[in-house]
This record gives structure tokens, sequence and C-alpha cells, in this order.
């Protein structure tokens, strides 16, 4: 019976962080429309739930980012949107179906890559004390940010070079130079942003649950 609120609850906080997710994604603040690119702060309430609830729940909520994304992408086209809209392809099956690796998949890495930073970091004991929330969030967040950077400007570079290149209307030669652009222009902030905002949300809600949950914090996420 207690398992069964257990998860109950679980999936309702699940629920609750893809309402927020799919808030997000549908307003300006959650894809940030760049010349060639959006930018995004989607990905700061899959860290978050990551933390949370765990690294399942953060891939479930990477996952419904991408969704987002691909329903974004369709919707309101840019030069880039043929790399994670299926629907877009510019080279059929094939070209659908790395659409969706570098929309879904790069996304759900996201929230299982946070969650088991996370994890991993709060086993991590110096003088017999566990690390600080305060020095662990930002870690997570710019791990988390840079997850999505890197996976999903590394796929494009990998799998979509020339339709970049004709897209940018330059040499595939230079297409890396305009990633690794992309990176520090957008890539880093975005990462650094989520450091500060994953800090002073998810500590927030950590101090919440624990006290309504005092028995179980040190098992959280």
């Amino acid at each position: 019976m207690k398992k069964s609120k257990k998860d109950l609850r679980w999936m309702s906080q699940v629920a609750l962080m893809s309402a927020i997710v799919i808030l997000l994604a549908n307003t300006p603040i959650g894809m940030i429309q760049l010349p060639i690119i959006k930018a995004t702060t989607v990905h700061i309430p899959v860290i978050i739930g990551a933390v949370l609830l765990g690294p399942s729940a953060g891939a479930i909520l990477g996952a419904v980012f991408g969704i987002c994304s691909i329903v974004s992408n369709t919707t309101a086209p840019t030069l880039l949107s043929f790399a994670f809209s299926p629907f877009l392809s510019t080279t059929g099956i094939i070209g659908a179906l790395k659409a969706l690796w570098t929309s879904v998949v790069c996304r759900i890495a996201i929230g299982i890559v946070s969650g088991w930073l996370w994890i991993g970091l709060k086993k991590i004991r110096i003088k017999g004390s566990e690390l600080s929330d305060i020095l662990i969030l930002p870690i997570v967040g710019f791990a988390g940010s840079m997850t999505n950077t890197v996976m999903v400007l590394g796929s494009i570079y990998f799998m979509f070079s020339s339709q970049y290149a004709e897209a940018k209307n330059v040499a595939i030669s230079a297409v890396f130079g305009l990633i690794m652009t992309t990176v520090a222009s957008a890539g880093i902030p975005e990462a650094i942003a989520a450091a500060v905002l994953v800090t002073a949300i998810g500590k927030a809600l950590l101090i919440i649950r624990r006290r309504r949950s005092p028995k179980t914090s040190k098992t959280a996420a």
C-alpha cells in the first residue's frame, strides 16, 4: 500500500514537471529564437526533475522536451529544423531517424546524465560528510546543460554537416568552426545560466522536500 502511494506520488510529480516543460516549450522564455538555432531553457526542469525524482524521471522529462522540440521545429521551422523534425527531413527515412535522435534521444540523455551525476556526487564523502547541495547543484546544472549542447550540436556536426553547410551557404570545412562558435556563444552561457537556476530552484525544492519527508531525504533521487 505504501509503495503504491509512493509510486502514485512519483507519477504525479513527473506529470507536474512535464507540464512545466510543455509550458516553457510553448513560451518565448523556453525557446529563444537565434538567427540559426533555438536556444533553450526547457532543459532546466528536466535537470531539476532528475535531481528530485531520479534518472528515470529525468529521462521521461527529457523525452517530453524532445517531443516539444519536434512540435516547435515543425510548426515554426528555422534553417536547422530538418535536424530536429522528422517531418522536415531532406534525406528521407534516414534523415527522419537522425532528427528523432537529435530532438528526442539527446534530450533524454540530459535527464539520465543529470540524475546519475547527482546520485554519484551525493555518495562522495569528505571527512565523513557528504558534499553540500550548494556545491553539487551547479555542477549538475552545468553538466546537464552541456550534455544537451554537446550531444545536439555534435549530432548535427556528424550527421547533418552537408545540410548545415547548405543552410548556412558555406563550405563543409567551415561547419566545425560554426558549431564551435555556437557552443561558445549560446551553449556555454546556457550552461552557466542552468548552473545558477538549478542551484537556486533546486536548493529551495530540496529544502521543502526534506522538511516534509525527513526520513527519506538522504535517499531522494
